[in-house]
């Protein structure tokens, strides 16, 4: 396509190999600045990026599916899996309920910041949208970091395992390395093929898995009950509460690891913010979505964790590992009652994963929109099922990676930590970005959210993730290790490299290429054939008194 020497509009027109139609577009004079990307941005009709043109055939999600959406992501394998490391890690009953407590506060904070980024940006992505906003020089750099972090990292993977381990539970079969792995991939594909192919009945999968989460949650709490009232004969009675803060532990490394593990079982109280493209009335639906969800599961939380210790003893929390709800089971109903809890927690692990890749895949799809990697066109596509497939697979694929790949006995940990550790970085930055709002309102005239976190909140909710960042740095005491043979900072190194994956990528792809080649960078917003927007590149040569330009 040639220009020729206009600058100042592109009108509507329909590419030869270019999917849909080029919307009227204003261009703006490239920005020469030392170290940034020599970029002209087409603007859309919405300013500063936020762009969403979709199909409201697509805007299936109301207030109960948005609801089970969030409680979903958040209680996965956490609550019965990870009690009793956050009880090895704080050394007291007390204490490990106190970072239960602290965990929701914080949970809470952050719920906050998303809520009202999420109605001031009712559209699909989450924390891309919020910090391609905000951070906007240099151009493209927020988002191809996040990119990495999105695309290189499979949320999905743990809980796929955890489900394999507790299947292998209920059926008295040994677990070892790829059973229980090839279970989990089974799991993931599932979940792929349903969310993928069978959009409206994923969606029902995941409330009703949901609601059985749910009834085994108050059967536990209403068991616990029970044991504290002496209405049940426990083999051992346990006396967890008395003396609670014996043993605490004073080792720094050891308490923010427990609170690492308890705001992973908190982890998706952002949920939503991630398909609110397919929401209806979304900013309402997730103003009651987001608080309904995290206040129930915070209580929810608190209470299975009094349940645990009324009914199990210290020592057999802590040698109980991740089976430690079939212990609880065990002791209070028998041991067939435990291998039939084992598979109603896979079952909850099942719909966590259901729930981690709708939402992840939606965020690929995002990133295939903005058009910033390869395949982009690929990514951002509903074909062929109405769904984001390619999305979807993506994550899928890196997913079962991470699943295969790493060694014996730290697996779980370090997957865990390592997905989790640049999350607090995100965090950081969208919180950071919302302060930045609150001091320069005139740099961000068209933001105008439905709730307000207030600043306070957004404070606490920066510091909490700072400290999060900072902290696992600090030597561990003896003991204290997160992991058995890894270095315990190496979930930190590999969450950074992931995020500097795409600082390199944005080096080359929106610096080095456009200089060495002599073009720059144009962006344009089309149309798809399925109603959705997208943006698409392309590189502009400038010979003599005219300009060239070519799709990427």
């Amino acid at each position: 396509m040639n220009y020729g020497a206009c600058h100042n509009n592109i009108s509507t027109r329909r590419g030869d190999n270019m999917e849909g139609a080029f919307m009227d577009l204003r261009r703006e004079e490239t920005q020469k600045t030392t170290g940034e990307p020599e970029v002209t941005e087409g603007v859309t009709v919405a300013d500063r990026n936020v762009f969403n043109q979709t199909s409201d055939a697509r805007r299936q999600l109301g207030v109960f599916s948005a609801i089970f959406l969030i409680f979903n992501r958040m209680v996965g394998t956490g609550i019965f899996a990870t009690p009793s490391t956050i009880l090895a890690m704080s050394g007291s009953v007390g204490l490990s309920l106190f970072l239960w407590v602290a965990g929701t506060f914080i949970s809470a904070t952050g719920m906050a910041v998303y809520l009202e980024f999420g109605t001031a940006i009712p559209r699909n992505g989450g924390e891309k949208n919020y910090l391609e906003y905000v951070y906007k020089s240099p151009k493209f750099l927020v988002s191809a970091m996040f990119a990495s972090y999105v695309f290189l990292l499979g949320w999905a993977g743990s809980n796929s395992v955890v489900f394999g381990e507790y299947i292998l539970h209920a059926a008295g079969v040994e677990v070892d390395r790829w059973n229980q792995r090839g279970i989990g991939v089974a799991c993931l594909t599932a979940a792929f093929l349903i969310h993928g192919t069978a959009l409206n009945w994923g969606i029902r999968v995941q409330n009703f898995l949901g609601s059985i989460k749910l009834l085994i949650i108050l059967l536990i709490i209403v068991s616990g009950w029970a044991c504290l009232g002496g209405a049940v004969k426990l083999p051992e009675k346990p006396h967890n509460f008395e003396n609670a803060f014996e043993g605490t532990t004073g080792s720094a490394y050891g308490v923010v690891n427990a609170l690492y593990n308890v705001m992973w079982s908190f982890v998706g109280y952002s949920n939503a913010n991630y398909a609110l493209s397919e929401t209806k009335n979304p900013v309402r639906t997730l103003k009651i979505a987001a608080p309904t969800a995290l206040i129930l599961v915070g209580i929810l939380y608190m209470l299975v964790n009094i349940a645990y210790f009324s009914a199990v003893p210290k020592d057999e929390i802590l040698t109980s590992g991740r089976i430690l709800a079939a212990s609880f089971f065990r002791n209070v109903f028998g041991h067939a009652a435990e291998k039939a809890l084992s598979v109603f927690v896979a079952l909850s692990a099942f719909g966590n994963v259901l729930s981690v890749i709708f939402s992840q895949g939606r965020i690929v799809q995002e990133l295939g929109r903005e058009g910033i990697l390869p395949a982009s066109a690929f990514f951002a596509s509903n074909w062929p099922f109405n769904a984001p497939l390619a999305g979807l697979f993506e994550h899928w694929i890196v997913s079962v990676i991470i699943v295969l790949a790493p060694p014996p006995g730290d697996a779980y940990n370090f997957i865990l930590n390592v997905i989790t550790y640049p999350l607090s970085v995100v965090n950081f930055f969208v919180s950071a970005g919302l302060i930045y709002i609150y001091f320069n309102r005139s740099k961000f005239p068209d933001y105008n959210p439905a709730i307000k976190a207030t600043l306070p909140v957004v404070v606490i909710f920066t510091l909490a993730n700072v400290y999060l960042v900072v902290a696992p740095f600090v030597p561990p005491e003896q003991g204290q290790s997160v992991y058995k043979t890894l270095p315990y900072w190496l979930h930190c190194v590999v969450g950074i490299a992931f995020l500097v994956a795409g600082a390199f990528y944005w080096v080359v792809w929106a610096v080095l290429l456009p200089k060495m080649g002599g073009y720059t960078l144009i962006r344009q917003t089309v149309i798809q054939e399925d109603g959705w927007s997208r943006n698409v590149f392309s590189r502009e040569y400038i010979k003599s008194t005219s300009i060239v330009s070519e799709e990427i």
